[in-house]
């Protein structure tokens, strides 16, 4: 087994960069390292920590252009979105570095005479992260940054595919002064270092975003050691569009959802059920503004939508709309590919499909590619059992300019992220998480910071004497 490994550009096939994986020592090295760290980190003060972490927010966006570069060439997607995510990758240290020193304790009123009852906030200890290689920037800082302010240490297992922004977000972090061992990045593959963590009694706490069944694999990993875990796992997102919906603007807004990243996003449309009276007119909206979307080379002017990572995704990609298109849907656009094997590079162009039904594959299964596919429904009800019936619950949305509309679908959609009108609802100040196998527990707003943090209870007694 070789202990290095290739760092490609997905849209050309070249070598970005060789990296060395850790060790099983060398990373058991890291995490008792991240332990030591761990016993003086926690006792810093919560304004020292903010200070440090608007340190490394400054950094970060003072080398902005050069990480989107970056991101983009070991991602594929456009420079425009590599851009776009430093952004929302800076802005999740700064809400944390604010929220350090908001983490309160409280006093409870006693029961009993001469007693004094507290309830204190401690940093949980070291945390170990497995990131993926769809977000490379933004879910590094989404852990990172409540761990860090929360006083816990952090290490950080980046994707295979996506390294590079990781090490250069570590580097800068260290620039910023926070120490080398609060703050540590291994490279490894997936399986080897995330059974290392999860059986390592250092480490309390293990966050993960990712596949269901690999989320489901770490959580039974935890359960010997009893770790705190977080997981942000898959999903398989509906898109309502209701009677009375602004057409263009639903049709805008899904756009910005489905095509983002080429389709490689947790939270992205992969099921868009249009209400039977409007279905042909969104119908050729949608397939009008998708066939305007400019494929290419993230690096290049211009480009929308980039290459999907590797040639398994690009596979699965293409077995659904084959499925689809052998079971009956038709094809509005899209439905072909720039394939290069020998680099490496693998291109789907926009693909819209029409009267999609339940026993298509696409129905089921998150596709993680650009393929839109359209049902129909005849009434909310029957849109919300269709939306409901799989087992993900994250990101949901909806649109309808009727608030009756618009609150009955809210309370019975499933989902832990819904958009009422709205195609792109992630924002570092609110919580970000799922239902059912979509996950466990939230990543943004304050409910981001709890995961980090254990409570202790003090009951002091003979306190007025």
């Amino acid at each position: 087994m070789t202990n290095t490994f290739e760092v490609k550009n997905p849209a050309t096939g070249d070598i970005l960069e060789t990296i060395t994986r850790d060790t099983p020592a060398q990373i058991a090295q890291k995490l008792q390292a991240g332990q030591e760290a761990f016993q003086s980190w926690k006792k810093t003060n919560a304004h020292h920590r903010a200070n440090l972490l608007f340190k490394w927010s400054h950094l970060i966006q003072d080398h902005k252009e050069a990480i989107a570069e970056i991101m983009t060439k070991e991602n594929g997607k456009p420079l425009a979105e590599s851009l776009g995510e430093v952004d929302y990758a800076t802005s999740y240290i700064d809400w944390y570095a604010e929220e350090a020193k908001r983490i309160y304790g409280r006093t409870i009123p006693t029961h009993a005479d001469g007693k004094r009852l507290l309830v204190t906030k401690h940093p949980v200890g070291l945390v170990a992260a497995i990131t993926p290689w769809n977000f490379p920037a933004a879910m590094m800082t989404r852990k990172a940054a409540p761990a860090l302010a929360a006083g816990c240490t952090f290490i950080v297992k980046p994707a295979e595919e996506t390294p590079l922004t990781t090490i250069r977000l570590a580097e800068l972090a260290h620039e910023a002064g926070i120490p080398t061992d609060v703050m540590q990045c291994v490279n490894g593959r997936g399986r080897i270092v995330g059974e290392i963590f999860t059986d390592s009694p250092l480490v309390r706490k293990i966050t993960f975003t990712g596949s269901t069944p690999v989320g489901k694999a770490l959580i039974k990993q935890s359960a010997d050691t009893v770790k705190s875990v977080t997981m942000e796992l898959g999903g398989h997102a509906p898109v309502i569009v209701a009677e009375d919906a602004d057409i263009d603007l639903a049709v805008a807004q899904t756009i910005v959802s489905k095509f983002r990243n080429a389709g490689q996003t947790c939270v992205c449309a992969n099921r868009i059920l249009v209400h039977e009276s409007i279905s042909d007119v969104f119908a050729a909206k949608l397939t009008e503004k998708t066939k305007e979307l400019i494929v290419g080379n993230g690096l290049d002017d211009n480009v929308q939508v980039g290459p999907v990572i590797n040639e398994d995704s690009y596979t699965k990609i293409v077995k659904q709309i084959d499925d689809a298109l052998n079971k009956g849907a038709s094809l509005l656009t899209g439905g072909t590919y720039d394939v290069n094997h020998e680099k490496g590079a693998f291109f789907v162009h926009p693909t819209v499909l029409a009267n999609v039904s339940n026993e298509m594959e696409i129905m089921h299964e998150e596709t993680f590619g650009p393929v839109a596919p359209l049902t129909t429904f005849t009434n909310l009800d029957e849109a919300i059992q269709i939306a409901n019936d799989t087992p993900y619950g994250l990101a949901a949305y909806f649109f309808t300019d009727s608030y009756k509309v618009g609150n009955y679908l809210s309370e019975n959609l499933d989902y832990g992220i819904i958009g009422w009108n709205d195609g792109a609802t992630s924002a570092a100040h609110a919580p970000f998480g799922g239902m059912k196998e979509s996950g466990l527990g939230r990543e943004g707003g304050t409910e981001g910071l709890e995961p980090y943090l254990e409570t202790k209870y003090i009951s002091i007694g003979n306190f007025l004497e």
